[in-house]
């Protein structure tokens, strides 16, 4: 499994409207594509769960290295790149996938929250410790997903999280959930993956 993220930031003023209505225009496309475990189309809004900021933030989880590089290079994401520039694309290996105990229910919020791996720790164990944090988010209520994965560049975790409710039980960044797109999900691999 491997974990992509981008985020484009708006001004304070920007009509966040027109990113609604972007992801409800094409959001679909990725609803089958190969090599995708799933695509969270994530908002946050100024003031929003406590957002300092307007920002469109996609989440993904992939299955395949190949499906990841057809969607960077293969034209699908140069659309965004056109409309808005070229976004830094943040990737993490997967550590850590759960299925949430409400995992049949429609996400409605996600979390998002980077922490980095403090140095001198024993890595095993930070990774082992994060693993178990992605169990215990999973069983929380309400909890449709959970996962965390590693960018050892620059040692840092990330965690996400989807939630059925708007009040998750997990600390971080509360984005809204305008689409998901999840045509291989059923195939991220469950549990440790190492």
């Amino acid at each position: 499994m491997h974990a992509l993220q981008y985020e484009l930031t708006f001004p304070a003023d920007y009509d966040m409207e027109i990113i609604r209505a972007r992801v409800a225009r094409i959001g679909h496309r990725l609803d089958g594509w190969e090599g995708l475990g799933l695509k969270a189309y994530l908002l946050r809004e100024r003031g929003a769960h406590g957002s300092p900021v307007n920002q469109y933030a996609p989440f993904y989880l992939w299955n395949t290295v190949e499906g990841m590089n057809r969607f960077l290079w293969g034209g699908a994401f140069q659309g965004l790149v056109d409309d808005f520039g070229r976004p830094v694309a943040r990737r993490w290996s997967g550590l850590a996938y759960e299925e949430g105990a409400a995992a049949g229910s429609r996400a409605t919020v996600a979390v998002r929250r980077r922490e980095p791996v403090p140095d001198g720790v024993e890595l095993s164990g930070a990774m082992a410790e994060a693993v178990r944090e992605t169990g215990r988010l999973a069983a929380e209520d309400g909890a449709v997903l959970a996962a965390v994965a590693v960018d050892t560049h620059h040692w840092e975790l990330v965690h996400f999280s989807l939630w059925e409710h708007d009040t998750p039980k997990a600390p971080g960044d509360v984005f809204q959930v305008l689409h998901l797109s999840a045509p291989g999900r059923e195939r991220l691999p469950r549990g440790r993956q190492w």
